[in-house]
C-alpha cells in the first residue's frame, strides 16, 4: 500500500560521512529557493510540522534526512539560485549538494521542484541538463498549481511541456502538485513505493 504511516526528522548534515544510520534508500527533493520543498515533504507525510517551512528564501542550508516508515529516507536539499546569499555560501551549499548527488550510494530518485507560475528559468534547465549528463535519476514536480486560473494553468503547462521536452525523454516523470488543494500526492507516493518494490 502506497501510504506513509510514520515520519520523523533524523538529522541535518553537511557531509556524506555525517549521514544517519542505518543506510537506507533515499528520495531527495531539490529546487530553487522558496519553491516549496519542505511543504511538499510535509504534504506527502501528512504532517505540516515535519519539515520547517518559511516564506524567506534560503531557509534550508543543510541536507535534512527524514525517516519514513522506518524503511527509507526523504532528503530535503538546499535550494539553489538564492541570489541574496553570499557567493561563498552558494559555493559551499552547491558543493555539498553536488557531492551528495554524485556520491550517495543510496539515492534512488531526485524530485526537482519548479514553480509553475514562473516561466522556465535557465538555472532550472541547466540543472536538469546536468542531471541528465551525470545520469542521476530524476523527475520534475511542477508546484503551486492552485495559483493560476484554469486558462493560465493550461498555458503554463503547455509552455513547460514544450520547454522540458528538449531535456526530458520518454518515460521521464512530470508531476503536478498543489499542497493547498491537496493535489498530486497519491501519484508521487505510488511512484515512490513502486521504486521501493524494485529495490527488493
Amino acid at each position: 500500500m502506497s501510504q506513509i504511516t510514520s515520519a520523523k526528522f533524523v538529522k541535518s548534515s553537511t557531509h556524506l560521512d555525517e549521514f544517519p544510520d542505518p543506510k537506507l534508500s533515499e528520495f531527495a527533493f531539490i529546487g530553487r529557493s522558496n519553491v516549496g520543498k519542505s511543504s511538499l515533504i510535509n504534504f506527502l507525510c501528512n504532517n505540516r510540522n515535519l519539515a520547517k517551512t518559511s516564506s524567506k528564501p534560503g531557509r534550508t542550508r543543510l541536507i535534512n534526512h527524514f525517516l519514513i516508515n522506518n524503511s527509507f529516507y526523504f532528503v530535503d536539499l538546499p535550494g539553489y539560485g538564492f541570489a541574496k546569499s553570499s557567493k561563498i555560501d552558494r559555493q559551499r551549499w552547491g558543493y555539498f549538494t553536488e557531492n551528495f548527488l554524485l556520491k550517495s550510494k543510496y539515492l534512488k530518485y531526485l524530485f526537482v521542484l519548479i514553480d509553475i507560475n514562473i516561466p522556465p528559468q535557465q538555472v532550472d534547465l541547466e540543472f536538469l541538463s546536468w542531471l541528465k549528463l551525470k545520469q542521476i535519476p530524476f523527475g520534475v514536480v511542477l508546484t503551486k498549481i492552485d495559483k493560476p486560473n484554469q486558462a493560465a494553468l493550461y498555458r503554463q503547462t503547455r509552455l513547460f511541456d514544450e520547454t522540458l521536452s528538449r531535456i526530458l525523454e520518454v518515460g521521464d516523470k512530470l508531476f503536478q502538485v498543489s499542497t493547498v488543494k491537496r493535489k498530486g500526492r497519491e501519484e508521487i507516493l505510488e511512484f515512490i513505493f513502486s521504486k521501493l518494490e524494485n529495490v527488493k
